[in-house]
């Protein structure tokens, strides 16, 4: 019997390919090149499913030349590459992989807060350039993160753990800002209290973005968000690139209007603004806030079960839009 064509869209763990190959007839891409649109669709023609990391765009444009597809699975939680509503009319099913990262995530949401407000990069830079002789009463003081005012702009999975970390571990006073309000049993186990997004930008000692990206996000932080922050204040971005105006944001920390960022992903990505490689209160990571093999084993896997799961049974675990199944 034939098996059904799928593509794997990016290199991914060997184990995952050779388990999805038992069901399905899988190409890969075992170079991990990334395809322009006019080749991912030629790949995509003639598969029933693909498996994508969340860098591969599905529109319109792409469904109508692939009319074979019945299921796109990401690896990722996030899904903006994803036409959902073009998806949804064209019977295509989206699914993501969500909390088997949010503890990874916050992990490192944290870690990347706790480098930014003690200079840990710039310090370290400092140190192996050979600029290091003597020590100084205020070199490289950063700011406190125990006791301080932990902000959280998105309050979801991810958001949840960053606040239970800061609330329970550091004595943080938490305070976020959501589209919608935590049931009161959450805010009482987050330590977490809700106020307007213009409150959360003054009082936040260190502010922390978990929201998704939308084209209602996009530059949900720009200019006029950071003039309302601290000039001791600082920024973390582990959402999604678009959410904030990183020229904006370069600028305020050239000019000292807030202290320092963190920032894991980036408009544009992998491209980064040039300016912000200029300034020095900036710690940059390559978006792996997510980046532990068992993290990334279990996203895979999610995204594989997805996949078989649908194809095989029409039962996937994490549908995005479940209307798809009814018709």
């Amino acid at each position: 019997m034939n098996k059904s064509k799928i593509l794997i869209a990016r290199a991914v763990f060997p184990e995952v390919i050779a388990r999805l190959s038992q069901t399905f007839d899988v190409e890969t891409n075992p170079t991990d090149e990334i395809w322009t649109k006019a080749q991912l669709i030629e790949r995509l023609r003639g598969k029933v499913g693909a498996f994508t990391t969340g860098g591969e765009r599905i529109d319109a444009e792409v469904l109508a030349a692939c009319p074979d597809l019945k299921i796109v699975a990401n690896m990722s939680v996030g899904y903006n590459n994803f036409d959902v509503p073009a998806m949804t009319a064209a019977g295509v099913l989206a699914t993501n992989a969500p909390d088997v990262l949010t503890e990874t995530t916050a992990d490192f949401g944290f870690a990347l807060l706790m480098a930014t407000a003690r200079r840990v990069t710039e310090s370290e830079h400092y140190l192996r350039a050979g600029q290091w002789t003597k020590w100084s009463y205020d070199m490289f003081a950063g700011s406190d993160v125990h006791g301080a005012t932990l902000g959280i702009l998105g309050m979801g999975r991810i958001g949840q753990g960053i606040a239970r970390r800061g609330a329970h571990g550091f004595g943080m006073n938490v305070i976020y800002h959501n589209r919608s309000r935590l049931a009161p049993a959450l805010e009482a186990a987050c330590k977490a209290r809700y106020v307007s997004k213009d409150e959360l930008l003054q009082s936040a000692d260190h502010l922390v973005l978990v929201l998704p990206y939308s084209a209602e996000s996009h530059h949900a932080i720009g200019a006029a968000e950071i003039a309302k922050m601290k000039p001791t204040a600082t920024l973390i971005n582990i959402a999604r690139g678009g959410i904030v105006d990183d020229a904006a944001l370069a600028a305020a920390l050239r000019d000292k209007r807030i202290a320092a960022a963190g920032l894991d992903v980036f408009e544009g990505e992998p491209k980064v603004h040039p300016d912000l490689l200029t300034v020095p209160n900036v710690v940059l990571t390559p978006h792996i806030a997510s980046a532990t093999r068992p993290t990334r084993m279990a996203m895979a896997n999610l995204a594989a079960d997805n996949l078989v799961g649908f194809l095989t049974q029409g039962k996937p675990l994490t549908a995005l839009n479940p209307e798809v199944l009814k018709r």
